[in-house]
């Protein structure tokens, strides 16, 4: 096992659309995780994904906005990048759209991109951005 650049992590989050798994910290202390869609804004890099304001998600990390993002690579010699961060809510995001075509481009295509963009950029969606405060990632876990 190796542990990945920071060009390495960036493209194993970014070049293959993979879900990211979310682990959130409900009010009883129990761990809360679910798949998530995301993309990455500037160099730090910053995950940014939506949420529906009553998810379970978005009410744990109101209360408790710190977070861990886990995304793997499931083919042999298998990778993960583990970010755990802060994350920040935003209702009535102004880029709200703009993030959910980018987002929706990535897993589901250019051809369907604005549909479900402007499908999820409605009121009640919260544009969620995790600034990353620790990140490990490794690579050639089975070598």
């Amino acid at each position: 096992m190796q542990e990945m650049t920071p060009d390495e992590y960036k493209a194993l989050l970014i070049e293959t659309p993979r879900t990211g798994k979310l682990a959130t910290v409900r009010e009883n202390g129990r761990p809360h995780v679910v798949p998530i869609w995301y993309d990455l804004a500037g160099d730090a890099p910053v995950l940014v994904f939506t949420t529906w304001h009553k998810s379970v998600k978005a009410a744990n990390m109101r209360r408790d906005p710190r977070v861990s993002i886990c995304v793997d690579d499931e083919n042999p010699p298998f990778a993960f990048v583990l970010i755990e961060g802060t994350a920040s809510l935003e209702a009535n995001a102004e880029d709200l759209q703009y993030w959910t075509t980018r987002i929706a481009g990535r897993y589901m295509g250019a051809e369907l991109a604005e549909t479900y963009g402007r499908r999820n950029a409605v009121e009640g969606e919260l544009l969620v951005r995790v600034m990353p405060g620790r990140v490990i990632a490794q690579k050639g876990i089975a070598d």
